[in-house]
């Protein structure tokens, strides 16, 4: 495909076709309210001294990850971080392994910049852990970088820092880069360290996005090595060049409050866990992995076409999922646990309700 002609069909979808009266569609924490966070309009300003970076906030972000400032490159959301992260190693031809299914705007990007994609599974049957000696059969001496996601992106599965060790250690036998999307790593239940502490042929994207309801402030970063961390500000110039400054501002408000913030997010998130277990409870048209942490889990419909069920989810109950062939599994959907709860217990009921309608409906048919 040319890159003229290139898009993402996932965020295509989101954007003009998710949206739903009961929206399980979605995949971070609901919204945090501004007039929650302590600020005021005359704190704001239009400019500020931003060259490559504002100084407080690349403070912030260095004090977070635990790293300091010379490694962090603020970016425009996990999306930019993450393009900019593969455009900056990344030449066409390259060769870039990416984890299956994934989140396919990863794919897209690697694609666009012109590498030769290679898959390596995360398998059912395995909880959809990354098995390094799956990476291992996939690697070859013209692979330039691995990519995956932690959480995983659609599952919600949790790679521990042994299995990221032991993927590294592959990686540096070929001299490739490893690039891990943390957007939902701060959804555990208990804090763990980034991994872009296990060597500098990690690099780690992540924003206050998924985890926290913050979105709109497109508060995004990538934590890597200094020399590539100057290398990804100066191609950031072709880009966004000059951020949102008084975005930074709200930012730096944000991550002065980010204890608050994700104490709500805990909160929303044990609320909608505790609906959806009891929804699942006695489903037996539904399996696989149902995700302990984060904002989504990915079920399975045993029987009869995803498509054809969101469809009817949609038209009759008003409510939204994201079909799994977005992920390369249409036999999946994704349910989304960040909403508000009072919407999303309504949204769960609904969903139980379209699937008892559709299973009467194959019956009926004789399906």
């Amino acid at each position: 495909m040319s890159p003229r002609t290139m898009a993402s069909s996932y965020l295509e979808w989101a954007k003009l076709c998710s949206g739903a009266r009961y929206n399980l569609a979605t995949s971070g924490i609901a919204n945090y309210p501004l007039a929650q966070l302590p600020v005021t309009l005359s704190e704001l300003q239009i400019n500020g001294p931003t060259v490559y970076g504002y100084e407080p906030l690349q403070e912030r972000l260095a004090r977070k990850q635990g790293v300091s400032a010379d490694c962090v490159v603020a970016a425009s959301g996990t999306a930019m971080a993450n393009h900019l992260a593969m455009a900056a190693i990344l030449s066409p031809g390259d060769e870039v392994l990416i984890e299956r299914p994934t989140y396919g705007p990863l794919v897209d990007v690697a694609s666009y910049l012109g590498a030769r994609i290679v898959r390596f599974e995360r398998r059912e049957e395995e909880d959809f852990q990354v098995n390094p000696d799956e990476v291992h059969r996939h690697l070859t001496a013209k692979t330039r970088l691995i990519v995956l996601t932690n959480l995983h992106n659609p599952t919600g599965a949790y790679t521990t820092q042994e299995t990221l060790q032991r993927i590294g250690v592959l990686a540096a036998t070929v001299g490739a880069r490893v690039l891990v999307d943390e957007v939902y790593l701060d959804l555990l239940d208990s804090p763990v360290s980034s991994c872009c502490h296990l060597g500098e042929h990690f690099l780690v994207t992540s924003s206050l996005t998924k985890a926290y309801g913050l979105s709109g402030l497109r508060c995004g970063w990538i934590i890597a090595e200094p020399v590539l961390a100057k290398r990804i500000w100066r191609l950031n110039d072709l880009f966004a060049a000059t951020p949102v400054h008084p975005g930074e501002l709200l930012s730096v408000i944000a991550l002065d409050h980010l204890e608050q913030i994700g104490a709500r997010a805990r909160s929303i998130l044990a609320a909608n866990r505790e609906a959806l277990n009891a929804f699942f409870q006695g489903r037996d048209d539904l399996g696989g992995y149902r995700s302990r942490w984060g904002t989504v889990t990915f079920p399975a419909l045993r029987h009869g076409s995803v498509a054809e069920f969101c469809e009817l989810l949609r038209a009759r109950f008003e409510t939204s999922v994201v079909p799994g062939h977005f992920f390369e599994m249409p036999e999946h959907f994704r349910i989304g646990l960040g909403g508000d709860p009072q919407m999303s217990a309504e949204g769960l009921q609904r969903l139980a309700a379209a699937l008892d309608a559709y299973r009467q409906r194959a019956q009926g048919s004789g399906a």
